[in-house]
């Protein structure tokens, strides 16, 4: 089986397209000293993967045991190919490296090294629409703000004025894909509320 890893967020949905085909995705939870947007959104982050038509397997992993049940899931589902949408960040890098190594599986990281800059344009140009989801809290009147092809020149120019990643690599924000070319439907949604972190402003949402 070939899979890719999956969030809900533009990376690794974008990263599925253009390393693939896949068989499936699959998402796994972590736990985290602060809330995960995509944790806090599981159903719609689960779901805008199932509206591309493809399986959706997910895995809470137990801290401390990540990488060993990782590998035993992995394994499990008979994963030959593992696609991931790591960028720039070379420990991510490395830990792929060593789990696909564990589970026996070929590594595909099609966006690594890219410019983050051109990874964004590339994703919205491909027909990528998607939610801000989380975003840091000096940025938090952009919480909500929907990327694609007509508006995105907007939070380029807001990221570069603040010195941060154009794909959020730092953490600065979090996205989640509400429609694509190989969406069967727009993930439709309603906000329901807010959450505040030392750090990040989170939407709460749920599904229409």
């Amino acid at each position: 089986m070939k899979i890719a890893l999956f969030s809900g967020g533009k990376e690794s949905y974008y990263a599925s397209i253009i390393g693939g085909p896949v068989d499936a995705y699959v998402m796994f939870i972590y736990e985290f000293p602060e809330p995960s947007p995509h944790i806090v959104n599981m159903g719609l982050s689960v779901m805008t993967g199932i509206l591309t038509g493809k399986p959706v397997f997910v895995k809470k992993l137990t801290k401390g045991k990540e990488f060993d049940e990782s590998v035993e899931f992995l394994r499990g589902l008979g994963v030959t190919s593992i696609t991931a949408g790591d960028v720039g960040t070379e420990e991510h890098l490395k830990y792929m490296e060593r789990l696909a190594k564990e589970v026996g599986a070929e590594l595909k990281e099609p966006l690594w090294a890219m410019n983050s800059e051109e990874v964004l344009i590339k994703e919205v140009e491909y027909g990528i629409e998607a939610l801000i989801i989380g975003i840091v809290r000096n940025l938090s009147n952009y919480l909500g703000f929907v990327i694609n092809k007509e508006n995105y020149e907007t939070m380029l120019s807001v990221f570069k004025q603040n010195n941060y990643d154009a794909i959020g690599e730092r953490g600065e924000y979090h996205i989640l894909v509400l429609n694509s070319p190989n969406h069967i439907k727009r993930l439709n949604y309603e906000i329901v509320g807010k959450l505040l972190t030392s750090r990040n402003a989170i939407l709460k949402l749920t599904l229409l």
